[in-house]
């Protein structure tokens, strides 16, 4: 019988010594109730002063955290990531944080968000955020190692021209790169315009499932995929179809439902409906994005779609931990 804790029991101190192994087998023990919050860190302004919104997430009832838009610069500087240290009563400082920095603020898994999309292929509009800094370069992937980030994401937001194969291939790399000492998320569920999202009615569910099982042999441990309600055309029976394949193509893989598409960022009754289908999908995780309010999603949505999800026993657990 396994000794590994379910994530959404576990505390700092168990978080911090899982493997990538044992991180992927605590999220599976959890039977779909993990939450996934997404932050984006190079936003001018955290939501609430005086604290990050990653704290802000956590204090929400998120499992896990993910950085978008986070540098492997180190010297980038990240609004998102800016804190204010306090020595005694009256002194303080202020300093901008990186992922090793985060683990005095953050007790639960931290991962960032690369864009697998194509300069050449990139919308003006988007051009201006798209680093290289923020690309799976083996470059980045190293640095992802050094700062020990728990998870990576390999996809491409709004505008950058990610492709099926693009992100294909950075799986390839990055795991060529990271073996077995991080978790590699990717698929397509974001950034629908040119190829359509996973489960999009455009294509038959048939492709879907030849892509999945290729991201799969090349070294996914996740399969990210679109929730039900969040996107145009995405349903319940085509979102559960892939889930159910993810899951019994090569059993151990997961499956996460991501809402974004700014819905995020709507009432806390269209979170409530979405957090159900996604229930109903099978998914192991359930992502919430970052176009809600400074670079996160709106609070009381994070909040509802804890509670929705895994109840309130499990939520106000996750809010109330202490650094144990």
């Amino acid at each position: 019988m396994s000794n590994v804790t379910r994530l959404i029991n576990a505390h700092r101190t168990q978080i911090e010594a899982m493997t990538a192994k044992e991180l992927k087998e605590s999220i599976l023990l959890s039977e779909g109730r993990v939450i996934l919050a997404q932050n984006y860190v190079s936003f001018p302004t955290a939501l609430c002063l005086g604290t990050t919104n990653a704290e802000l997430s956590q204090a929400m009832g998120a499992d896990m955290l993910l950085f978008n838009g986070y540098s492997l610069d180190e010297n980038a500087k990240q609004s998102g990531l800016y804190v204010h240290e306090f020595s005694n009563l009256k002194d303080s400082s202020s300093s901008y944080y990186r992922i090793p920095d985060m683990r005095k603020l953050i007790d639960i898994p931290m991962g960032v968000y690369l864009e697998c999309g194509d300069m050449e292929d990139i919308s003006n509009a988007y051009s201006e955020t798209f680093r290289k800094y923020r690309t799976p370069s083996p470059e980045n992937i190293k640095k992802l190692l050094e700062e020990k980030a728990q998870y990576v994401i390999l996809g491409g937001n709004p505008g950058t021209g990610v492709s099926y194969d693009a992100v294909l291939n950075a799986v390839r790399s990055t795991k060529k790169l990271v073996g077995d000492d991080m978790l590699i998320f990717a698929g397509k569920w974001e950034d629908g315009a040119t190829e359509p999202v996973i489960g999009d009615p455009i294509k038959p569910l048939q492709f879907y499932k030849d892509y999945i099982k290729e991201l799969i042999d090349a070294g996914t441990d996740v399969i990210c995929m679109s929730m039900p309600g969040s996107r145009w055309g995405i349903d319940v029976d085509s979102i559960r179809e892939l889930v159910t394949f993810t899951h019994t193509y090569k059993p151990g893989t997961l499956a996460m439902s991501f809402l974004d598409g700014t819905i995020e960022g709507s009432d806390v009754d269209t979170v409530r409906q979405c957090a159900l289908w996604s229930k109903q999908t099978g998914a192991d995780i359930h992502a919430i994005g970052d176009a809600g309010l400074s670079g996160m999603s709106v609070p009381e949505n994070i909040y509802q779609l804890a509670l929705s999800i895994k109840g309130r026993w499990k939520t106000w657990e996750r809010m109330a931990a202490s650094r144990r």
